[in-house]
């Protein structure tokens, strides 16, 4: 009994100061698991492990980070096509893509005489099946939802679809994959 209290005194006193620990890195500009998820609007890797229960629309709506890319399969009536039995894979552009295309495009592409406009943007940045980035090749071409190609790049630990940089691959739904991008692709005809 005396050596299980002891034991069981180590275990605190060893959590306690790796609490501290994280504190104190945490205070040095490293950021801990807890701030990621309250400071960080992308998702968390806990928010990706659990992801997998949802389906692509679902998985969008509840992360912060791409609720214009919602806002825009919801103008272009995208929704229940991507909650579908699928499998889909989907290269989602962040809040920020967007704000990086030029001013006024997002608000034109919103407006309802520029609908298709918006589904052929939209639909460039969908594969069909459930492709991972193990998957992924150097140079491979992969064929939209919009019927024009995206092309692959991989450089070291690096994946480029086009000319978008992917910053969070392989977030499992219940329907396919989601690979966060940092831009929104415009399909070839545009």
């Amino acid at each position: 009994m005396k050596k299980l209290s002891i034991l069981f005194l180590s275990a605190l006193f060893l959590y306690g100061c790796n609490t501290n620990e994280q504190a104190t890195e945490s205070e040095e500009g490293v950021t801990t698991d807890t701030e990621m998820a309250t400071a960080d609007e992308t998702m968390t890797t806990d928010d990706a492990m659990t992801a997998g229960s949802k389906d692509i629309v679902a998985l969008a709506s509840e992360t912060p980070s791409l609720s214009t890319l919602v806002q825009a399969l919801q103008a272009a009536d995208l929704e229940g096509a991507l909650q579908g039995a699928g499998p889909y894979t989907v290269f989602a552009p962040t809040n920020e893509a967007f704000a990086a295309l030029p001013a006024g495009t997002l608000e034109n592409l919103l407006k309802p005489e520029n609908k298709q406009q918006l589904v052929d943007i939209l639909t460039y940045h969908v594969v069909e099946g459930n492709v991972k980035s193990t998957d992924l090749s150097n140079g491979m071409s992969a064929k939209t939802l919009n019927g024009a190609d995206l092309k692959v790049m991989l450089n070291g630990s690096s994946v480029k679809i086009n000319d978008a940089t992917v910053t969070m691959p392989d977030v499992a739904a219940s329907n396919g994959v989601v690979h966060v991008i940092d831009k929104v692709m415009l399909p070839p005809s545009m």
